[in-house]
């Protein structure tokens, strides 16, 4: 008798074949989605170091514009609150003097003036009292005048100065979110380059400095003619802080950021010019491209960083965080937004 067994289904076998590939290729997938992403060479962090580096330089400009702004409107609300006290002081006084007249034409004129004309012994020195009522009167109007004005000053200068104050908080605001910004955009810059070994770290640091020293001991200039007197006299004095290093916020003397140093370097040549990038801009006149000469501010990356020209395609300037003041080719710079002549 034959066997009549039912034969094994072979699409089964294949099916678990399947199966077992497909959950080892999901296996594998998932291994790779969680492994470690691939740690970023040196100069990808470099490079994405110095992007943040202009960011918090942008923070940092704002920061200092936010922080001048504050300067100026507390040196005002001084001012205006200097001028409110002595507005009230001397609003006293002329109360205090219409007090006095008030006082004197009531000693005056106790009497109904007919009868006090009637029953005075001499009518001569009557008529004399009575017109020296009738000039209090004048005086006690004028007076009544002056302190009405007064307090409508008075009223003026008290709505400004709150109003000043009221911009001043605003503005305080805006110090500590700029400097809040640039401080985390640094705080990122050092994370990202704490993922790098010591000697990588080292390596950047070691190129940076000799860049620094190389760019200072070994530019050439060229014999451009200057542009201005004031400015080449403030290139030169910019020239005595080639190898301090850049700090957000910092004017000097020990340390610079960029518009920091343009600002002390005319300074010391007895010019002023403003603080910040954003306002150095509108100093002096314009001067195009073409028409460059050294002691004239270049501007760079959308007003991000200023420099002063020193001839020959080179710039004077604060660099960045971990840098030094130096000469450096304006092609490593950026973008080229304008100049001024001072």
């Amino acid at each position: 008798m034959g066997s009549h067994r039912r034969p094994k289904n072979p699409s089964r076998a294949r099916v678990t074949v399947f199966t077992a590939t497909a959950a080892a290729a999901v296996a594998l997938s998932s291994q790779a989605a969680n492994a470690a992403p691939a740690k970023p060479s040196k100069d990808e962090v470099k490079a994405k170091v110095d992007a943040l580096y202009h960011q918090a330089e942008k923070a940092t400009e704002e920061y200092n514009g936010a922080n001048e702004k504050q300067t100026t409107l507390q040196k005002e609300v001084a001012t205006l609150q200097d001028q409110v006290a002595r507005g009230q002081a001397e609003l006293n006084t002329l109360r205090n003097g219409l007090g006095s007249l008030a006082s004197a034409q009531y000693r005056s004129g106790g009497l109904d003036p007919s009868l006090a004309l009637f029953l005075s012994a001499d009518p001569d020195s009557y008529l004399d009292k009575a017109s020296a009522v009738d000039q209090l009167s004048a005086k006690q109007t004028q007076a009544l005048e002056a302190i009405q004005a007064k307090q409508r000053t008075l009223a003026q200068k008290r709505a400004e100065a709150t109003r000043k104050l009221a911009d001043l908080a605003k503005v305080r605001q805006t110090v500590g979110e700029r400097k809040q910004a640039f401080q985390g955009k640094l705080a990122e810059a050092q994370k990202l380059l704490n993922t790098l070994t010591a000697a990588e770290r080292a390596k950047i640091q070691q190129d940076d400095k000799r860049a620094s020293r190389d760019a200072g001991q070994r530019v050439d200039l060229g014999s451009e003619k200057p542009g201005s007197g004031r400015g080449f006299a403030a290139l030169k004095a910019a020239a005595t802080q080639i190898g301090k290093p850049y700090q957000s916020g910092h004017e000097g003397p020990d340390s610079y950021d960029c518009s920091g140093l343009t600002q002390w370097a005319f300074a010391q040549v007895n010019v002023h010019i403003s603080r910040v990038t954003y306002t150095q801009i509108n100093d002096g006149s314009p001067v195009s491209f073409s028409q460059l000469a050294p002691g004239d501010l270049v501007f760079f990356n959308n007003l991000l960083h200023v420099g002063i020209y020193a001839g020959d395609g080179m710039v004077l300037h604060a660099p960045k965080p971990g840098a030094f003041v130096r000469y450096e080719k304006m092609s490593y710079l950026g973008s080229f937004y304008g100049a001024r002549r001072i």
